[in-house]
């Protein structure tokens, strides 16, 4: 039985990686909630004054940290699950929109007062605590930008994000090193690894993942 939460930078192929793996593991996956996310689409293409006015990316993190906290919850519960991200996860995001000035501080003290609550809830769940394994998967930045080109979202192609999409990329790993503590982090090359089109890839992901979990059963 093993909770593998995967993580990584914007389209860098999170959801097809936490698929393989549930499919192997026979577990299921919990999405991050995207394609319902009213939010999300205004908090790509809003203007600086949209932003300032309406607080996208706050309510963005509000709503993001709601749907991990129930996902985590239900995950930790059925006690086999993967994760395409999670809210141990948010935080970074939450932050570097707060060193740019979208979040403000009174905002974020909040948002770290109620993500404080929910991970002393986890804290005390009954059934588990932590995620087994955390996949990191990393990869150079244009690998990231040309797999959010693929990937083929309108609201994310705008080039005014690429300056966004280097800044969360800069300090992803240093997030993952420094603040991630909740498991073992295994990291996955993606500027080398297509688990989509080349069966080897995908066979070679499977065996760190089960070696990895190995180590920490």
């Amino acid at each position: 039985m093993a909770v593998i939460c995967v993580g990584g930078m914007i389209g860098i192929g999170k959801t097809s990686v936490a698929e393989l793996i549930a499919g192997e593991l026979g577990s299921e996956v919990f999405y991050e909630s995207v394609d319902d996310n009213p939010i999300l689409p205004l908090f790509y293409s809003a203007s600086p004054e949209e932003i300032e006015a309406k607080r996208y990316p706050f309510l963005l993190q509000l709503y993001f940290l709601r749907t991990r906290f129930a996902s985590i919850k239900e995950a930790y519960r059925k006690n086999d699950n993967v994760l395409d991200r999670s809210i141990y996860e948010d935080w970074y995001f939450a932050k570097v929109n707060h060193d740019l000035g979208r979040i403000s501080s009174l905002e974020m003290e909040l948002y770290e007062g109620l993500l404080d609550e929910m991970m002393r809830e986890i804290d005390g769940l009954p059934y588990r605590k932590a995620p087994d394994l955390m996949v990191y998967l990393k990869a150079d930045f244009e690998t990231v930008l040309h797999r959010i080109g693929l990937r083929g979202r309108d609201f994310e192609q705008d080039e005014n994000l690429v300056a966004y999409y280097r800044t969360l990329w800069s300090g992803y790993d240093d997030w993952v090193h420094r603040h991630y503590s909740a498991s073992d982090v295994l990291v996955i090359d993606m500027n080398s690894t297509d688990v989509v089109n080349v069966p080897e890839d995908a066979a070679r992901v499977v065996r760190q993942v089960r070696e990895a979990l190995a180590k920490v059963a």
